[in-house]
């Protein structure tokens, strides 16, 4: 295998991790309120809230938080490269537990290896997230991306810089802790961005019985997490609702709250 300097690696991780988020959040984002013209969250929300607004100055709204989610995304794209050629210099080192063999563990491992890093990473963003909410944090933690109220896809990356760097110290420390194949890491990190994008459609982007069927009961979805952005003491999971379930911060009328919204 080829070594690189850090910079090449941090120069060839930002053009990569840029390019996916603006690809697959903007082409989603395209394929749902434009390819459909399908009413957004907003809409439902702002015609909840008794306000008038034009066809106009929704646009003109959307756009300004699409803006400042699209910013701080770039800025979450450099971290996460700079987290990324230091997991390459590093392994370029022999120093993490990243192995290329296959062979190296049974077949089996690389299935337990991604199960064991999405809980882990679950229980990290959870506890995390519910800091960052913390009255003396939030104002410059996690602000920033509760900007868009409701969320669009354009906000499953918009994290403000500490957040940002927390996120990606977790990666770090993973590949120190767990010995992960290439696959493995590929498929974790392709199931976070799939999963923040998919958490940042709407309320209005399943059908209204996905919160009563047991899937989702039991992982996070658009609904969960649109409630979260309006109530922000509730819902901080990342994939599962255990840790809400299990300490007091999933919504006790959750399934009632998003038939209202939705109907």
């Amino acid at each position: 295998m080829n070594h690189y300097s850090f910079e090449f690696y941090g120069f060839a991780f930002f053009g990569f991790i840029l390019a996916r988020y603006l690809i697959f959040a903007g082409g989603t984002h395209l394929f749902l309120d434009k390819a459909f013209g399908k009413a957004t969250d907003a809409d439902v929300l702002q015609s909840r809230s008794g306000e008038q607004l034009t066809a106009k100055e929704r646009g003109r709204s959307t756009r300004t938080t699409i803006g400042s989610d699209i910013k701080l995304s770039i800025l979450s794209s450099l971290v996460f490269a700079l987290s990324a050629a230091a997991i390459a210099s590093a392994y370029d080192l022999g120093v993490t537990k990243l192995y290329a063999d296959i062979d190296r563990y049974p077949l089996w491992y690389l299935g337990a290896s991604y199960l064991i890093a999405i809980v882990a990473q679950d229980a990290y963003f959870y506890f995390m997230h519910r800091l960052c909410h913390h009255k003396f944090l939030f104002r410059w933690c996690h602000q920033g991306h509760h900007r868009s109220n409701p969320p669009t896809p354009w906000t499953s990356f918009a994290f403000d810089l500490p957040e940002a760097i927390a996120h990606s110290l977790f990666l770090i420390g993973l590949v120190f802790l767990v010995p992960l194949h290439f696959i493995t890491v590929i498929a974790v990190l392709s199931t976070m961005t799939v999963w923040a994008v998919v958490n940042h459609l709407g309320l209005d982007r399943l059908p209204a019985k996905f919160p009563h069927h047991w899937c989702g009961r039991w992982f996070t979805g658009p609904a969960h997490h649109s409630i979260h952005h309006r109530h922000y003491a509730l819902h901080y999971g990342l994939y599962f609702t255990f840790w809400d379930r299990q300490l007091g911060t999933q919504s006790p009328t959750y399934e009632q709250e998003f038939a209202n919204v939705t109907h």
